[in-house]
């Protein structure tokens, strides 16, 4: 039974190991070679262990496994500890753009209510990049980095983030150093405050941390997220700003101060003379620049200073004001209107025998301080005395406490301070072992060495007449720390020592660049990426060589511009060849077919500068154009255009390609044909004279053509005659004269618009309207006529009114018309009388035919009277049923 309970116990200590392994497993990452390194370590260590219980039983079972046990928990501890050192040190090539994306979802929310402005998130961000660096983020405490996976707590003054045990052992040592010089009884009983390491905020003992918190204080050991920020929850922030506004942050859970808060608020300026506009609510306090106007303390000036927060300063301004007790006057700050002049009142008192001894006051200077009852010096009996007389003693007892607060003053009553108390009392000294009488004034301290053990639990306290509260070990601990290169610095304590506090620097190439590792690290950390540029001396013709950052190995091949002086003057563009790496060939010569080629070999040599490239303004042959052409080829040349050139002619220029002109003279046009250029052949193109249809009879020639000598077939102005005139005349005439030769000299056949023939010769433009021939006028009646001109008639001038036998005859006329028309209607309403009279003779005997068809009376059946009321009951109830027999079927 002992074998099976002891495989039992083997089985289950196995299963709880590998629990353990798995466990651990999961805070080094994803399938490393660790995992199976473990695995098999714990199946070798089962199976030795299965093999030592079979072979001996002559052993402490349970020792020998608690043995393997801890030698196992040791082996996997190591290898967690390698593996997450080696997880922290490693730089992934995406490593920064994994951080980046981090970084933006962090920052989305808060983006998007600034409109994509990331402006104030520098800090926050600084904060953020030193959390991803490796080893960026180090605990002042332990001089140690902070890993992803270790307890932390973050200072909300400083925002520095300090390892979990190391700030609790921090605060509890503060509190020991701050409470070590007090007094035995105020030892351990008052709650004083912890500073920061690093900014010394300070921090109640109530507020030393004991969990492990976000950075945002919502969730409890976070777990760690290789997408998010190491120590962060995932969660918005929602703290809240600091200056309080009554908003939270919208970050994610971040590190580091909260940015400053990005909603929009209404809000005026300081002096509220300015309209409300929406602004950051982290800027919301804004000045207008106008002047403030509040009126200032002086009572009498107001503000000019622009639009500010908080009170007015000081009136600056200047004038005579007194002092508070008038006798001086002097320019003094509008603003401090009270002031002293330093000089004694030394006005006469009431009593008379005194002056006052107060400097500059106002008001009265009151009664002599020495009249009235005054007390003796132990202020048991008053005296009614002059203020001349000093006040006696009373010569009783003095009777004031003295400093030990136990006894009185036994000396009768006397000026001045008391003397020390002098009773010899019985006095208990502070560790309580020993009494002893003396003076009551002289402290009791025993030469007995206290015996306990101090909070090291190693040595005693040592301390003569100690109260009981010991205070913390002052020796030195001087054991090896983890580093193996120096001895613990730290008081006498308990437990493990910390970190060695010492720390290496490791450089970079340069040796400008450098980090702090803490002691034993440096031969495992990787050298930093420096920032500083390489100071290393170029290797090529230029003074300083190309920027880059500081390095191990060799140098980057220059990239700089050649800037050699060329044969043209010019500088080299090209990038530096000064060392160009180039194939060599013909260096070996194969000795047959059967030797096998080698590879190539590449020299680093100088090349020659390239032919210069530089645009020159070159003019063309014919001097049309200014092209810019490299340096090395810029010779004249033809820009292949016309010439252009103004030939002798005078009226063409010159068709052949951009070619080289010799100039006759310095003072020549340049723009004149020269004897390269073509001759002119062409025919006379200059225009003719206004009116001229022939052409120049000379060939293309300079100046003007000759006079026109030949004769123009031309109508005359009334298109019926046919005149011949010299072209010469017609062009050179003016108005008048081109009038008079084309005209016939005949009437103008052209018919007026009162339908007479014009009487002019002829003539162009439009025929005159004064038509003068002679026409017949009468007057409205036709009775009367007249013979006057038929200009005047159009015009309206000449008009012939009736005459008085005009008028008699038309009034008979119209009295005879009166009386046709009186006869007319006569007519009409006799007619219309006679329809009348015939219309009603019809009428009444249509009357007695309706009288007797009225007095037939015709009486309705039953069924015709109810038959809606029967019919329309039947036919709903026929279309019910048709509806359900339709149903049914379907």
């Amino acid at each position: 039974m002992a074998d099976v309970a002891l495989g039992d116990m083997v089985q289950w200590r196995t299963w709880h190991l590998g629990t353990w392994f798995n466990g651990g497993r999961g805070t080094w990452g994803h399938g490393s070679m660790a995992d199976v390194a473990l695995g098999d370590m714990v199946q070798w260590r089962t199976w030795h262990l299965g093999t030592w219980f079979n072979g001996g039983r002559e052993l402490s079972s349970l020792k020998k496994f608690d043995e393997i046990k801890r030698a196992n928990q040791a082996a996997a501890k190591k290898l967690v500890e390698d593996q997450l050192s080696s997880s922290s040190e490693d730089d992934d090539d995406d490593a920064e753009a994994k951080q980046g994306k981090i970084l933006d979802k962090t920052f989305t929310i808060y983006t998007s209510q600034t409109d994509g402005d990331a402006s104030e998130l520098e800090r926050t961000r600084q904060y953020m990049n030193e959390a991803f660096q490796s080893g960026a983020m180090t605990c002042l405490i332990c001089i140690a980095s902070v890993k992803r996976n270790q307890a932390v707590w973050s200072c909300c003054g400083c925002f520095c983030l300090f390892h979990l045990v190391c700030i609790q052992k921090w605060a509890k040592d503060s509190l020991f150093l701050v409470s070590s010089p007090l007094t035995d009884d105020d030892f351990g009983k008052k709650d004083y405050p912890w500073p920061c390491p690093k900014c010394r905020f300070e921090y109640k003992r109530s507020e030393t941390p004991s969990r492990y918190y976000c950075y945002c204080g919502k969730v409890e050991n976070p777990e760690v997220d290789p997408w998010l920020v190491p120590h962060s929850c995932g969660q918005i922030c929602e703290r809240e700003f600091k200056p309080s506004c009554g908003h939270k942050c919208l970050l994610l859970c971040h590190p580091g101060p909260c940015p400053p808060c990005p909603k929009m608020v209404t809000t005026t300026c300081h002096c509220k003379k300015a309209k409300a506009v929406p602004r950051r609510c982290s800027a919301k306090e804004w000045s207008c620049r106008l002047p403030c106007g509040r009126t200032l303390l002086c009572g009498q000036h107001v503000c000019e200073n622009p639009c500010h927060a908080g009170d007015c300063q000081p009136c600056p301004r200047v004038s005579k004001q007194r002092c508070i007790c008038g006798r001086q006057t002097a320019e003094r700050l509008c603003a401090s209107p009270q002031w002293q002049c330093g000089q004694v009142c030394g006005k006469c008192l009431p009593c008379g025998n005194h002056t006052c001894e107060q400097v500059c006051h106002a008001g009265p200077c009151g009664d002599c301080p020495r009249s009235g009852k005054r007390s003796c010096p132990c202020g048991k009996t008053k005296f009614t005395l002059p203020c001349t007389e000093d006040v006696p003693t009373c010569g009783d007892s003095c009777d004031k406490v003295l400093e030990c607060g136990i006894h009185k003053c036994s000396q009768r009553c006397h000026r001045g301070p008391c003397e020390i108390c002098r009773q010899e009392v019985e006095k208990q000294c502070r560790c309580g072992k020993h009494t002893k009488r003396m003076p009551c004034h002289k402290p009791y301290l025993c030469e007995t060495k206290c015996t306990k053990i101090r909070d090291c639990q190693k040595h005693q306290c040592r301390r003569k007449c100690c109260s009981g509260n010991c205070p913390p070990c002052d020796q030195v601990c001087g054991r090896t720390l983890g580093c193996r290169n120096h001895k613990c610095p730290s008081g006498c304590h308990r437990g493990s020592c910390n970190p060695c506090p010492e720390t290496v620097d490791v450089k970079c190439s340069c040796g400008k660049t450098v980090i702090k590792v803490p002691c034993g690290r440096e031969r495992t950390i990787k050298p930093p990426k420096c920032k500083q540029l390489c100071s290393r001396p170029p290797t090529c013709h230029h003074p300083t060589q190309e920027k880059h950052y500081c390095h191990f190995g060799r140098c980057p091949p220059c990239r700089q511009p050649c800037q050699k002086t060329l044969t043209c003057g010019h500088l080299c563009p090209v990038s530096c060849h000064d060392e160009a790496l180039v194939k060599q060939t013909g260096s070996h010569q194969s000795a047959g077919p059967w030797e096998q080629p080698s590879e190539p070999v590449f020299i680093q040599t100088a090349l020659p500068c390239p032919p210069c490239e530089v645009p020159i303004p070159v003019e063309c042959l014919g001097q049309h154009e200014v092209s810019p052409l490299p340096c090395h080829s810029a010779n004249p040349y033809s820009c292949k255009r016309f010439c252009g050139r103004l030939l002798d002619c005078q009226n063409h220029t010159c068709m052949k390609e951009c070619h080289r002109v010799t100039k006759s003279n310095s003072g020549a046009d340049g723009k004149k044909a020269g004897p390269e250029c073509s001759q002119c052949e062409e025919e006379c193109t200059k225009p003719r004279p206004a009116g001229c249809p022939h052409r120049c009879v000379l060939p293309c020639h300079p100046g003007d053509c000759p006079s026109c000598l030949q004769m123009l077939k031309i109508k005359c102005h009334c298109k019926l005659s046919v005149l011949y005139i010299e072209c010469l005349k017609l062009t050179h005439a003016d108005v008048k004269e081109k009038e008079l030769l084309i005209s016939c000299r005949n009437q103008c056949p052209k018919e007026l618009p009162c339908g007479h023939r014009c009487k002019e010769i002829c003539h162009s433009g439009s025929c005159p309207l004064n038509c003068s021939q002679k026409v017949k006028l009468r007057c409205l009646c036709k009775r009367l006529k007249k013979e006057v001109q038929c200009s005047k008639i159009q015009e309206g001038q000449v008009s012939l009114e009736c005459d008085a036998l005009c008028k008699e005859m038309k009034r008979k006329a119209h009295e005879i018309k009166e009386a046709e028309a009186k006869a007319a209607l006569e007519e009409e309403k006799r007619r219309q009388q006679a329809e009348l009279e015939a219309f009603e003779n019809r009428l009444k005997g249509r009357r007695k035919n309706k009288r007797r068809k009225d007095e037939v009376e015709v009486e309705q059946s039953s069924w015709q009277k109810y038959k809606n009321f029967i019919m329309l009951p039947v036919f709903g109830v026929a279309v019910v049923m048709v509806a359900w027999l339709m149903v049914y079927n379907d």
